[in-house]
């Protein structure tokens, strides 16, 4: 594996999604593997002393439900795969609670719905706890609500599920840990020619071509679902590892360097693809006017924008909408989130921090728009 970009992708990252999959978690379905997880949260509590930021997206859920319910088969009907993730879930959160904290690290378990990343509010209130919860810390475990979904919102794997996460904390490399050491061209198994794809573009058609069918009896997915998923991270710029999660301590070698699993490496730099998405987007449903202190710190200082900078709200939007920022001639000057809708901004207009809570009955984000999800679009 010769240097490339994806040479670099987990040794530079800071932040970094680890997903792994039913058969690893539950050692193909006997029973949640203690030592399998123990080792994985050994190595996430020692990425975190390293400085880096982890998130786990763990499956098992259901196939921990299945064995403790005596079901050797994965059950087909909606209302049996609830009932079997509400049984399996209690002991999965509790295994990784029990083995981060061997380690000296705190957890906290997020179920989320595909509902709940499609509606925009949902998905900012859960990216601001999530983002909370990595700055305090915690190790966000995360798996499918599959208690409450049904099949028009399902995420269908949780290697999806993974990706999504990969997006909603921007994260710089989503890692999938599976029973196979990486990509083949072919399956290895029938093919004795399939040669193993070490590092390759994410979202190269060829790469779907290559990947096989749905997965294990024990899981939902299969390579072509890991593919896809690397394809989806790609979009917000975090490059993906599909890699053996028997590896030893293949998350520590990652981080070093070491050409584990397959790596699919994304086109566009993280803060690039975000800005250059909210730079070409084209349905601004508002704006704020800003004064020409404000105006002079977000243009020449990098900084975010606060509401006591604000002059005056156009427009009706909602909180999470790309809005324009404008100096006092109506000139825009930037592009960002906002953090607040534009009934809110109007009354905080000109308003310090210390009065969010009075005027809108909560304290939230002290700035309209902060810098990180800002593009200057004039100079």
């Amino acid at each position: 594996m010769s240097s490339s970009p994806g040479s670099n992708a987990l040794r530079d990252a800071r932040r970094i999604v680890v997903k792994v999959g039913s058969s690893l978690v539950t050692n193909e379905g006997r029973g949640l593997d203690e030592k399998a997880i123990g080792e994985w949260c050994r190595q996430l509590a020692a990425l975190m002393r390293d400085g880096r930021e982890v998130v786990m997206v763990s499956s098992g859920a259901i196939a921990e439900g299945m064995k403790r319910l005596g079901w050797r088969t994965r059950p087909r009907e909606v209302h049996e795969l609830q009932a079997a993730a509400a049984v399996g879930q209690m002991g999965l959160a509790q295994m990784y609670e029990t083995k981060l904290r061997e380690n000296g690290v705190g957890s906290a378990q997020v179920l989320l719905t595909h509902a709940d990343l499609a509606d925009r509010e949902r998905y900012l209130n859960a990216r601001s706890t999530l983002l909370t919860l990595l700055g305090l810390g915690v190790v966000p475990v995360i798996n499918e609500n599959d208690t409450v979904v049904n099949d028009e919102i399902k995420f269908g794997d949780n290697d999806t599920l993974g990706a999504l996460v990969a997006n909603l904390v921007e994260a710089d490399a989503l890692v999938i840990l599976t029973d196979q050491k990486g990509l083949y061209t072919a399956d290895p198994r029938k093919n004795p020619d399939a040669q193993f794809v070490h590092e390759a573009r994410a979202g190269d058609l060829a790469l779907e071509a290559m990947a096989g069918g749905v997965g294990s009896a024990i899981g939902s997915g299969g390579m072509i679902t890991k593919i896809l998923a690397a394809k989806r991270a790609a979009g917000s710029g975090a490059s993906t590892v599909i890699a053996w999660g028997r590896e030893p301590d293949a998350l520590l070698r990652l981080v070093r360097g070491e050409p584990i699993g397959t790596m699919l490496v994304a086109q566009t730099a993280k803060h690039q693809a975000r800005k250059r998405w909210m730079a070409d987007h084209l349905q601004l449903r508002g704006s704020v006017t800003v004064d020409a202190g404000a105006a002079g710190k977000v243009r020449s200082e990098g900084k975010s924008l606060l509401p006591i900078g604000m002059t005056g709200v156009d427009g009706e939007f909602s909180r999470g909408d790309v809005i324009a920022v404008r100096d006092p001639n109506g000139v825009e000057l930037a592009r960002g989130l906002a953090n607040y809708s534009s009934a809110e901004a109007r009354m905080l207009c000109r308003k310090p921090s210390s009065e969010f809570e009075r005027l809108l009955g909560y304290a939230a984000e002290p700035e309209m728009v902060h810098r990180d999800n800002m593009v200057l679009t004039a100079r």
